[in-house]
């Protein structure tokens, strides 16, 4: 697998001042009795974009959910924003500045595009506005009073990472969020990407398409069998490729 990176200037916060947003430290998931992950350790600092990638069953999702506690069967450690959550519900975590968006977007089809936007509570100061979040994605805008259910995938995609961003979460954990899409929508949340780092929100990205990821993120996080195998740094693209190949080709 050879890519080309290319050269965006990210912005932002510089990740040399270490601030540290996220903490994991030997954690384990369980669904049931499968062992989903075992020992997970790495760290966002603010302002970061990182990436988790790897094989399908890697771990990168249960990784999210995990976060965000969704995976009731938890041991280790998670700390945000030097609070420990491993213990703590979904909802005290979402009060804490978390946006999880996942594979499947969550769409209501019955609402509107606007009627979605309004319908999660605020969990943070510093949420965009309604108006923001229609500058920055032009095509919702044009299809506020459009049921969920008359969206393209992409408009699906811009609504749910939009819905994330009207509620204040300052960190995000975005899974999948390319899959299916046409390459116009991949460019254009590539953009949207960028300018969220500029404007300082720390990013978790899932993500099956390295082209896409590549020159995006600070880090990457190669996952393999429910464990980090790698952490690779974008200025380290080129040198480690055959870690890429190693873990990521099929």
């Amino acid at each position: 697998m050879s890519v080309a990176i290319e050269n965006h200037d990210l912005g932002g916060q510089h990740v040399s001042e270490q601030i540290e947003e996220l903490r994991i430290q030997d954690l384990h998931a369980f669904y049931g009795e499968s062992h989903a992950l075992h020992g997970i350790d790495l760290t966002v600092y603010r302002g970061e974009l990182v990436t988790l990638l790897g094989r399908n069953g890697s771990g990168r999702t249960t990784t999210l959910r995990s976060i965000v506690g969704l995976i009731g069967q938890r041991t280790g450690s998670i700390v945000l924003k030097g609070q420990e959550i491993i213990k703590a519900t979904p909802h005290a975590i979402a009060h804490l500045g978390v946006g999880y968006c996942p594979e499947e977007r969550g769409i209501f089809a019955s609402l509107n595009v606007e009627e979605n936007l309004m319908l999660p509570p605020t969990v943070a100061p510093g949420g965009m506005s309604v108006e923001e979040l229609y500058e920055m994605f032009p095509n919702l805008a044009e299809r506020r009073k459009s049921q969920g259910t008359r969206l393209s995938g992409g408009e699906q995609q811009m609504l749910a990472m939009a819905r994330i961003l009207r509620t204040g979460a300052n960190v995000l954990l975005l899974d999948e969020i390319t899959e299916g899409l046409a390459p116009v929508i991949v460019d254009k949340l590539g953009d949207v990407l960028i300018e969220l780092k500029r404007r300082g929100y720390t990013i978790v990205l899932v993500e099956q398409n390295f082209r896409f990821a590549a020159p995006l993120a600070d880090r990457h996080f190669i996952m393999d069998h429910g464990h980090v195998a790698a952490v690779i740094h974008r200025d380290e693209l080129e040198e480690k490729q055959h870690v890429f190949d190693e873990y990521l080709s099929v």
